[in-house]
């Protein structure tokens, strides 16, 4: 039935062969080609882009075929293509919107259908109920064309998405002075679509890119999956001293996220990331305007908005909650915890490419290096200290979350429990201005636990008192 598939936090994922195959892929393109169609932007087209997994330029023909036989236009990338890439050749081709076959940081066995919409940012929860409701049953009517004879009729037409991205890119970011500035710059671009872009954009002057991980390799050799964050990112990490970097940048499978290191080998958590990206923009750009954030990520957002004047609103996990957000403030910023963060002037969806840009801009305009922006962050903000678990589960998700609401701590980790939030999962706020947060994940059947505190010795405590109230301990 069409109840199969279902859009989690980020479109829908599923483990190829056993749920996502060609005849499911095929019903969710008749199920987006049917939302366009009702939202009236039929004439406008849809992009079709891809990244590295097994099959994906494959599952991305059939998505085009099921487009042209709807009468829909597919713009069809011609290679993988990182998807703020895609995102931008939304606005670049005007087009109705866009579907993605990603899997992101997902394990290699599964493969994904993300979904944006005519400004190249995630659909909101309504819009995505649509497109499920507009899914036919297994077995049901699909109108598709062949790929051969839709691309002699024009219906499917192939294109090199980079010139156009390019060009914004410079709009955004003068490039010079970082092709100039000497540096290392170590990459890791976890056989994804983000390999080649950073040396691409900075090659020509003094800086130099080293690039690991760079070729397709749809298993992820040397990690459990093309997630930027530690274990996965420890050879990137080790190969930045090896090499004397100066900086270590990590794009995930589909490069929309971006993960960093510091000079010495250490990983700068995403919470930190988010920071120094908010920082960069009200400090070294001079730039005003709110800032999104999910309830996940660090509140050293909120004192960064009070320091600068400006607002900081708080949505639920994901870019669906998100982008919205950022189109009715006009945000300078949006961003997650999972790294992925979206700015003001560039399409509303995450951008692995250009916060890496920006986070090299921040280090050659202040001349720190990573470990010192660090410093320079907290003596503004304070020290913020983050880390998360997560962990399978089984049984009736609804009983484990009504014992969740039952638990009632009034400590945690020896802090005392000053608030609930339940916007999207159950975030536990502590006396320290910090919060613990037990979230069942949407595109994976996990519950994680996440903490961020101002003491650092306390972070593990937290994390395991976490783990006893939502039933895991």
């Amino acid at each position: 039935m069409a109840k199969d598939i279902r859009f989690g936090t980020d479109g829908w994922r599923g483990e190829i062969a056993r749920d996502y195959t060609f005849d499911s892929v095929q019903r969710a393109a008749q199920g987006f080609a049917t939302y366009i169609k009702q939202q009236k932007r039929q004439d406008q087209g849809v992009v079709v882009g891809y990244d590295k997994r097994f099959h994906s330029e494959n599952f991305a023909a059939a998505v085009a075929e099921v487009l042209a036989g709807n009468g829909i236009h597919a713009y069809l990338t011609q290679g993988p293509t990182p998807t703020p890439v895609i995102a931008y050749s939304v606005l670049d081709k005007q087009a109705g919107g866009a579907v993605n076959i990603t899997a992101s940081h997902n394990p290699p066995t599964d493969n994904g259908f993300k979904v944006r919409d005519h400004n190249g940012g995630a659909i909101d929860p309504e819009g995505l109920a649509q497109i499920e409701q507009a899914i036919p049953e297994v077995g049901g009517k699909v109108s598709s064309q062949s790929l051969n004879q839709a691309m002699e009729t024009g219906l499917v037409e192939v294109f090199d998405a980079a010139p156009a991205y390019i060009d914004h890119l410079h709009e955004l970011i003068d490039l010079q002075p970082l092709r100039e500035a000497g540096l290392t710059v170590m990459v890791d671009a976890m056989w994804g679509n983000g390999a080649g872009w950073f040396p691409l954009l900075l090659a020509g002057v003094s800086t130099r890119v080293i690039e690991i991980h760079n070729h397709r390799n749809p298993i992820f050799p040397e990690m459990q999956r093309p997630e930027p964050i530690r274990p996965n990112v420890d050879v990137g990490l080790k190969a930045t001293v090896e090499n004397k970097a100066d900086v270590l940048l990590i794009t995930d499978g589909d490069a929309d996220r971006i993960g960093l290191g510091d000079e010495k080998g250490n990983f700068i958590d995403q919470l930190r990331a988010y920071g120094l990206l908010a920082y960069y923009l009200l400090e070294v750009r001079g730039q005003r305007g709110p800032i999104v954030k999910t309830l996940s990520t660090t509140t050293m957002l909120n004192k960064l908005g009070k320091l600068y004047g400006v607002p900081v609103y708080e949505t639920g996990v994901g870019f669906k909650y998100v982008a919205p957000k950022m189109l009715e403030t006009d945000a300078i910023i949006g961003g997650e915890e999972s790294g992925g963060y979206a700015f003001r002037g560039n399409v509303p969806e995450r951008d692995g490419i250009l916060a890496g840009l920006y986070f090299l801009d921040l280090m050659v305009k202040t001349g720190k290096r990573p470990t010192q922006l660090i410093e320079w962050l907290f003596a503004k903000v304070g020290a913020h200290y983050y880390d998360r678990i997560d962990s399978v589960f089984s049984g009736d998700r609804a009983v484990r979350e009504q014992n969740i609401l039952d638990a009632q701590p009034k400590t945690i980790g020896g802090l005392k429990v000053t608030g609930l939030t339940t916007t999207d999962g159950f975030r536990f706020d502590l006396e320290d201005g910090g919060w613990m947060l037990i979230r069942f994940s949407g595109t994976e059947p996990k519950i994680r636990v996440y903490t961020e505190t101002t003491h650092e010795n306390k972070v593990q405590a937290i994390l395991q008192d976490g783990l006893k109230i939502a039933g895991l301990k």
